[in-house]
């Protein structure tokens, strides 16, 4: 039994690791421009988003339209405010945004995925709210590319036996 004990982790220092890898966590600034904004990049196929983000009363303009206007679908502003209602700032934060690129889904999670970025840049400690939602996870599924000697990706041409 011996020979099994030199193998196991002494549960202090354990202890002292975890304690200073949360001291470090916390401990991480937060990132905003001299006009208080926090900025976050989302992207998703080939849709780009360019984020800012302040404190203010719950506006969302996406390139320079409201929500309602810019995203007709109600899925596509559900996935935009998302990751707001998930650390409860829907009233709380101003959202301005740039996006291009895409259709309007891909352009729904590309801003999902900024806004997210953008409010771990200006509070830290909203990180495991938004990992445990899986808000700040890029989805990176892009089409596949049309391959020689077929029709696209993966479809033949039309066989002819004659």
């Amino acid at each position: 039994m011996a020979e099994n004990e030199s193998f196991l982790i002494d549960p202090k220092i354990l202890e002292k690791t975890s304690q200073a890898a949360a001291a470090a966590m916390t401990a991480a600034p937060a990132k905003r421009d001299a006009a208080g904004f926090a900025w976050g990049t989302g992207r998703r196929k080939n849709s780009v988003a360019r984020v800012r983000l302040k404190p203010g009363s719950g506006v969302v303009q996406i390139n320079e339209h409201q929500l309602e206007e810019y995203f007709h679908l109600e899925k596509d502003r559900a996935a935009v405010r998302a990751p707001l209602s998930a650390v409860n700032g829907l009233q709380s934060f101003d959202v301005f945004v740039k996006v291009t690129g895409g259709g309007t889904t891909g352009q729904a999670d590309a801003v999902k995925l900024g806004i997210a970025r953008a409010l771990k840049a200006y509070d830290p400690s909203l990180l495991k709210v938004l990992r445990d939602g899986n808000y700040l996870t890029r989805d990176s599924r892009m089409v596949e590319r049309k391959k020689p000697g077929k029709a696209g990706a993966r479809r033949s041409f039309q066989f002819s036996k004659r």
